[in-house]
């Protein structure tokens, strides 16, 4: 026994483990033979020994204790040796030892899905390869085995390249019947979106259809068939935006306010719907739920003061402007669609002293914007330059006796709604 135990420390020790590790590793004497055939085994696969002999004694350790050495990846290491002899191109391995080969393995992922919980959905997941590539098993059970892998919730190395695995076998065995078009189109969906950069998913999606439109009634369906389905509504919403069919993205995302009444990207996508469709209250309102849901957000003050403008209601516009302007003072777009709510009241109306001073008014906001250096610090510019022969001239003060400094009231049946004043330069 005494022999034993040094024999035990030596092989502990080769393998990194502390003294303490190595007394805790020390079993009783009716587990003598474990440790002789871990010995044996964990020896051969160090010095590359993937044969027949060395699987013999794996499988004597892990059918006497299927959880020991688990820190040291028996199943891995077994795994590892049987598809290095599977895949052997020398012709020493015969057909018959290949099948027995795939039997054995496939007796070892089901005691590994076990008792190497760690590594569970890879042993799943290469499971089900092997059934497909190496057994050739019907589709549908391969498709089983590769969806019990991916719905175990288990971490699985390299997934994506085994969910294409099974988005493809869904395409190419997909019937009216068994639902597995929209099975794929279900996974492609997530794999886009946990991995927009990757062209590959949009590929896929697309040669689920001949057209966009033969697409989006395949997200369609896949929703009417789970209609309080929450994600397949998202789905489906998300891809008539993508494809700019505003109109058919409110049914679902009405749906969705409807279930779930504070989620702002459900509002956000359904303020820019109605937006987009010209269905202008209901556009109104729903930006306006979204300020209620997100005070800070400086983009909904924007997007509502640009169809207040859009309506010709300016001093609302202006309202909300301003309201983005104290969110962010350092933001140029609100100074530039200001610029521009006063351009569009000056050539509304007509052409004297009093549109001159409002021209002003709105290539001071345009040389604000143009100030801040940001996005739209070029077109605000552009603006500068182009309502410099609009504004009131040297002359213009001089024939009204104003001069620097001055402040000049902006009033008229026009501008009453302006109620600013502009300085003299």
């Amino acid at each position: 026994m005494k022999a034993l135990k040094i024999f035990i420390l030596a092989f502990l020790y080769a393998n990194l483990l502390s003294v303490k590790q190595a007394k805790a590793a020390t079993f009783a004497a009716d587990s003598v033979n474990l440790m002789v055939e871990a010995s044996i085994f964990f020896e051969n696969y160090k010095n590359k020994m993937y044969d027949l002999f060395t699987l013999e004694h794996g499988w004597k350790m892990l059918n006497a204790k299927p959880d020991a050495f688990i820190k040291y990846k028996p199943y891995r290491k077994m795994e590892k040796i049987i598809w290095h002899m599977y895949q052997d191109t020398t012709g020493k391995v015969t057909p018959e030892t290949k099948k027995m080969l795939v039997d054995t393995l496939l007796a070892l992922y089901k005691m590994a899905i076990k008792y190497d919980t760690a590594d569970a959905g890879n042993y799943m997941t290469r499971r089900a390869y092997v059934l497909q590539m190496w057994v050739k098993a019907k589709p549908q059970k391969v498709i089983s085995a590769y969806e019990q892998a991916f719905n175990s919730g288990k971490p699985i190395d390299n997934k994506s390249y085994y969910e294409d695995i099974l988005g493809r076998l869904y395409i190419k065995n997909a019937t009216d019947s068994n639902g597995y078009k929209i099975k794929a189109l279900e996974l492609y969906s997530k794999l886009s979106e946990e991995e927009p950069d990757n062209a590959l998913w949009i590929k896929r999606l697309e040669s689920l259809a001949e057209d966009k439109n033969d697409l989006l009634n395949i997200y369609k369906k896949a929703w009417d068939l789970d209609k309080e389905n929450l994600e397949k509504a998202w789905k489906y919403a998300s891809f008539c935006i993508r494809i700019n069919n505003y109109e058919k993205s409110i049914e679902p995302l009405e749906f969705l306010i409807q279930k779930s009444p504070d989620v702002i990207n459900y509002w956000r996508e359904l303020a820019h719907s109605y937006q987009k469709i010209g269905k202008i209250d209901k556009a109104i309102r729903a930006y306006k739920k979204l300020i209620s849901l997100e005070p800070d957000n400086q983009d909904n003050y924007v997007n509502l003061a640009i169809i207040y403008k859009k309506i010709d209601q300016l001093s609302v516009a202006r309202t909300y402007l301003l309201k983005a302007i104290k969110v962010n003072p350092k933001w140029d777009y609100p100074y530039y669609i200001l610029g521009t709510i006063y351009e569009q009241a000056a050539h509304n109306c007509k052409y004297d002293f009093m549109d001159k001073v409002v021209y002003l008014l709105a290539y001071q906001k345009y040389k604000k914007a143009a100030s801040l250096h940001g996005d739209y610090a070029p077109v605000a510019e552009e603006r500068v330059s182009a309502l410099a022969n609009s504004i009131p001239s040297q002359e213009d003060y001089f024939f009204r006796k104003l001069k620097s400094g001055d402040k000049i009231k902006i009033e008229g049946k026009c501008f009453g709604w302006i109620n600013r004043t502009v300085t003299v330069p």
